[in-house]
C-alpha cells in the first residue's frame, strides 16, 4: 500500500472534501440571510469519516441537508453569528488538514531524494 492509498491520506482527502462542501454551504447560507423561506444548509461528514477510519478505509462522503432549526417570522433560519463561527472553525480545520497532506507529500519527496 502506497502513501496515496493509506487510510490517513484517504481520510484527509475525505475531510478536505467535506470541509470544502461545508464552506460552500456556509457561503450560500450567508448569501441567503435575508431570503424569505430559506433554510440553512448543514453539512455532516465527521461521523461517516470516523466510521470509515475505524473500518480501515478512510473514504467517506459528506451529506448536505436543510437545517431543522427554528425559523424567524419570514421562514428563514440562517443565524449569522452561528455561520460566522462555523466558518472560522471550518477554515481552521481545512488549514490543518491541508498542512497534514502537504507534510505527507514533503515526506514522500524527501524519501524519493534519498532513494
Amino acid at each position: 500500500m502506497g502513501l496515496m492509498d493509506s487510510v490517513s491520506h484517504v481520510a484527509l482527502g475525505s475531510a478536505l472534501d467535506g470541509l470544502a462542501l461545508r464552506q460552500r454551504a456556509i457561503a450560500d447560507n450567508v448569501a441567503n440571510l435575508q431570503t424569505p423561506g430559506y433554510h440553512a444548509r448543514v453539512v455532516e461528514f465527521e461521523g461517516a469519516l470516523e466510521s470509515a477510519v475505524r473500518n480501515g478505509n478512510g473514504a467517506a462522503g459528506a451529506q448536505m441537508h436543510r437545517s431543522l432549526a427554528a425559523t424567524r417570522e419570514d421562514g428563514n433560519n440562517v443565524n449569522l453569528d452561528e455561520q460566522t463561527l462555523l466558518n472560522v472553525e471550518t477554515n481552521l480545520r481545512y488549514q490543518v488538514a491541508s498542512q497534514a497532506i502537504s507534510g505527507d507529500f514533503a515526506s514522500m519527496r524527501a524519501a524519493l531524494r534519498t532513494a
